[in-house]
């Protein structure tokens, strides 16, 4: 039913397969969850969930020392005619729908920020072009909370693009109504010295699609947690992401797929390259089927390629099931080096060996970069990756 494979390049990889007789087995995908700060202790690295994660570069997100200042980020939308953007306080009732904090530095974010933004696309509008979410830092430190609406059978592409230095914690919710069609694309091309801790909360509809594409690549520390849910059957969710660590930078990416409803679908896949000394990348996955989700079909899968030496990887794809209802559900994890064969081969027809790295990368990276579907978007994620490798022979 599931596949893990482990290939150690200086990196640990770890699979698990849970069938729980009863939905009261307690396990770490199952946390209880808070919007208050307090129903969080303060983490001391020991814990599952943070236990990869380096807390003394959290810059204070985690203990209650980091405070906002007015220089943290700067938020700009700009979106086609016909949808409906708003800056609104803590008491809309949109705001926490799409889900939950689940650890405390996004509970310290839901209880510290003082406006949210709201991106609605009424229902049954069909838009042409992206909407943009410019989220640049400004050397301060910051909590941000963003909502993105999509009404019934509403179609949108939606690209969050974070650049500058910040130290943030966010969180975003993205909720589908009905046979609503989604696609978000969220870049974290940082500066070197930025802080990014969030989680992305997604509600799916009845018959609605949600895709995901989480682009990592700057910053010193980035710690995401994608979430699912559904609210009816039907629903599909597809998660890719792409990373590229470099020496030094701590790039861990943490997702749930909750099956909570029947007859769903989910697809996870996501990719990292690795080169320099102390480039620590992390993949949690985690997919519940619950006792009502019979009917449910999904797969995930994280591959990682090691460039160089001095880096390491951590990935830990589980599985829970409870029931025996369902079409399919697996998974999947790789670590491997670089294939010298295959640059070998490259260099020998005449390919210079900086152009073969780049094309065998390229190649590794492709399937994913050319689903997102938005042009400057993918050329400017291959231009970075191309940039990312001439850097480590520089």
């Amino acid at each position: 039913m599931a596949e893990a494979q482990n290939i150690p390049v200086g990196s640990t990889t770890a699979g698990q397969i849970a069938v729980a007789a009863e939905s009261t087995v307690a396990t770490r995908m199952s946390a209880p969850a808070s919007f208050d700060v307090a129903d969080f202790p303060v983490p001391h690295g020991r814990e599952e969930e943070w236990r990869f994660t380096p807390l003394e570069r959290l810059r204070g997100l985690h203990d209650g020392t980091a405070v906002a200042t007015g220089d943290g980020v700067k938020v700009d939308v700009d979106a086609p005619e016909g949808v409906v953007v708003e800056t609104v306080g803590r008491d809309d009732a949109r705001i926490g729908r799409a889900g939950t904090p689940v650890d405390r530095v996004a509970a310290q974010a839901y209880s510290a920020f003082e406006k949210a933004g709201v991106i609605t696309v009424p229902k049954e509008t069909v838009l042409t072009q992206p909407i943009r979410v410019t989220v640049h830092g400004e050397g301060g430190t910051a909590y941000a909370h963003q909502v993105v609406e999509l009404g019934a059978f509403a179609e949108a592409v939606v690209v969050i693009d974070h650049t500058g230095d910040a130290v943030l914690a966010a969180n975003v919710d993205y909720v589908l109504g009905d046979g609503a069609k989604l696609t978000v694309v969220s870049v974290q091309d940082w500066d070197d010295k930025a802080v990014h801790v969030g989680q992305h909360n997604a509600l799916v509809g009845r018959d609605a699609t949600f895709k995901s594409f989480v682009v990592t690549f700057g910053g010193d520390l980035v710690r995401l947690h994608p979430r699912v849910a559904y609210a009816g059957p039907g629903g599909e969710a597809e998660l890719f992401g792409l990373y590229f660590t470099d020496a030094g930078q701590h790039q861990e990416h943490r997702l749930l797929v909750d099956h909570n409803v029947p007859h769903c679908k989910s697809n996870v896949v996501y990719k990292g390259a690795l080169q320099g000394d102390d480039a620590h990348a992390v993949w949690i996955g985690d997919v519940l089927i619950e006792a009502a989700a019979e009917g449910t079909d999904t797969y995930e899968m994280n591959r990682n390629l090691v460039l160089t030496d001095g880096a390491r990887v951590d990935s830990v794809p589980n599985l829970e099931i409870e029931t025996g209802e369902i079409v399919g559900a697996g998974h999947a994890s790789a670590t491997g080096r670089f294939d010298d064969e295959q640059l070998f081969y490259l260099m020998a027809r005449g390919i210079a060996e900086l152009d073969a790295r780049r094309l065998v990368v390229h190649g590794f990276f492709a399937e994913l970069v050319q689903q997102i579907g938005v042009a400057d978007i993918e050329e400017r994620l291959l231009s970075k990756i191309a940039q990312e490798l001439e850097a480590s022979v520089a």
